[in-house]
């Protein structure tokens, strides 16, 4: 039963994709593959090179009458079938370019944060300049708070993970027991802890190997009604030369609401940090290693999926109220009834993937969109860690759109110069990008599907997401960021979220582009002679064992 409930999902939402057979054929295809161990090499089928002629055209999809933008406004109104969909205007939505950037905006939200300040990622990095950014902020936020003579009933959520944020003597709980013991009404840290983690396992598994189980990846920062999605920690390299990538939503309420509510669910199926640095489940919580996974993870997929049911509900009712509302009136009506808020050119979706909790609409939409994209299209796609999942593969070597993939060089790999067995990660991710190159070119697909190195001297890079260039387009209408690599980890092991944006507004397209264009203009594009580099020799160990864990990086 177990086995099936994989296949069962994906055809229960293939119902929320109308007018689109060729697709839900595919889908249906896939799904069929849920049960199997999808990653695991095998032989390509002969219906990958005919890929684009099982996705015919399909039929322009119906708009329901509640939903956020008219008919033909933008070309994705399938991904509201699934997740909420915000209508916001384009200036309030920031790109930004660097760890420097990040970092200040960080600084600034963290001292003007009044009502919620609500932050997701893995751990807190050990430095004086992490410790500011975070602790002393908090604090002083904290302080202000309470000694406002009308005092606000300011809330902290933070939200780790558990095995990362526990590891080591000084680690991410230690720096937060301090806040949490002086300010226990307003500040609530929860600690993920992956449900596959458990029994034998979870005693023989050492700090950092233990990790690679399943992490709370989720990267949100939360600031009253504001958001900051990226892939970046808050430890001193991502503040200083790790590039990530970064979006700033600012006053989005609607968003921000959506967010504190995920945030809050996660937490409430997490551990909670005590001021004795013990943990307590919430009660009437099944513990997530201690008790039946089945029940967990049930009980987890409930609370996650109520909130983006809700928040999906709950846009369609007020956006059906809007139309309805600016039909009857005219602009200078609207304008003098003190309504000025400007139509929406954007659009945000939150996607979210829980895979331990059968929660995998950002794979559904990701696959969909590389299904979709039409030829004469252009995607380019970029990861830190390069080892895409099989279907993702599949798709890209299979459909009609033309792919820049950027990855990262073995010198700017998070790995490079570590020590121990960390220290062949590097040459893994080498390995695996030789054998996906290997199979462009025996598909005869160089032209299409392009890979990219990027090199910056004394840099790492970390960042992930896409942009979609429509056929005959020089700017890109849609983009996804934020915590998901592509890759087994991020599909099948840890907690991710990310958000499509997609816009019509010409100025906020030239910034997506200046942000693409920025990333792969530090880039050397891979050839046959790229692997006959020295740095690019891979031991036979290294090669012998990369099929065996790449499922876990």
């Amino acid at each position: 039963a177990a086995a099936a409930a994989g296949p069962v999902f994906w055809r229960r939402l293939l119902g929320l994709l109308p007018g689109r057979p060729g697709l839900a054929a595919l889908l249906g295809r896939l799904s069929d593959r849920l049960g199997r161990n999808r990653d695991r090499r095998r032989r390509r089928s002969p219906w990958l090179l005919l890929a684009p002629l099982l996705s015919p055209a399909a039929p322009q999809v119906t708009s329901p009458p509640c939903c956020l933008c008219p008919e033909g406004v933008h070309r994705f109104p399938w991904i509201r079938n699934l997740v909420p969909e915000f209508g916001v205007s384009s200036s309030h939505v920031r790109v930004l370019s660097s760890p420097a950037e990040f970092f200040e905006l960080m600084k600034v939200s963290w001292a003007v944060s009044g009502a919620r300040p609500v932050v997701s990622f893995p751990s807190l990095g050990l430095l004086p300049s992490q410790h500011t950014i975070t602790v002393d902020c908090l604090e002083s936020t904290l302080e202000k708070s309470l000694q406002a003579k009308f005092p606000s009933d300011l809330k902290v959520s933070i939200l780790l993970d558990f095995t990362r944020g526990s590891r080591g003597r000084k680690n991410s709980r230690t720096m937060l027991l301090p806040l949490l013991q002086r300010f226990p009404e307003q500040v609530r840290v929860s600690l993920f802890h992956t449900p596959n983690l458990r029994g034998l396992l979870r005693l023989l598994m050492p700090e950092r190997f233990n990790e690679t189980i399943g992490l709370q990846h989720i990267k949100v920062y939360l600031f009253d009604n504001s958001v900051i999605l990226s892939g970046a920690n808050l430890s001193d390299s991502y503040f200083t030369n790790r590039q990530d990538r970064y979006v700033f939503l600012q006053d989005c309420p609607e968003v921000a609401d959506f967010f504190t509510e995920l945030v809050d669910a996660v937490g409430d199926v997490s551990l909670q940090l005590q001021g004795d640095d013990t943990v307590q489940v919430v009660e009437g919580m099944v513990h997530p290693y201690k008790g039946d996974r089945a029940a967990y993870c049930k009980a987890a997929n409930k609370r996650v999926m109520d909130v983006i049911n809700s928040a999906r509900t709950r846009q369609q009712l007020l956006h059906a109220q809007t139309f309805h509302s600016d039909s009857l009136l005219t602009q200078e009506d609207a304008a003098a009834a003190g309504d000025r808020r400007p139509a929406p050119d954007t659009w945000i979706y939150p996607l979210i993937q829980m895979k331990p909790f059968e929660i995998q609409i950002d794979e559904i939409i990701t696959e969909t969109l590389l299904t979709e994209a039409e030829r004469g299209a252009r995607i380019y796609l970029t990861t830190g860690y390069f080892n895409l999942t099989q279907a993702y593969m599949d798709l890209v070597l299979g459909t009609r759109a033309d792919y820049r993939i950027l990855l990262a060089s073995p010198e700017v790999n998070g790995f490079f110069g570590a020590k121990g067995v960390a220290g062949a990660i590097p040459a893994a991710y080498v390995h695996i990008e030789r054998q996906f190159y290997r199979e462009v070119c025996s598909l005869g697909q160089q032209e299409r599907v392009q890979l990219q190195e990027y090199w910056r001297r004394g840099w790492t890079f970390h960042a992930k997401g896409l942009w979609l260039y429509l056929a005959g387009s020089s700017l890109p209408c849609l983009t996804l960021i934020g915590s998901p690599n592509f890759g087994y980890r991020s599909v099948h092991r840890d907690l991710e979220a990310q958000i499509a944006i997609v816009t019509e507004n010409r100025a906020l397209q030239q910034q997506l582009h200046q942000e693409q264009e920025q990333l792969y203009l530090r880039s050397g594009v891979v050839s046959s002679a790229t692997f006959e580099q020295p740095s690019r020799k891979v031991k036979l160990w290294v090669k012998m064992v990369t099929p065996l864990i790449k499922n876990f990086f």
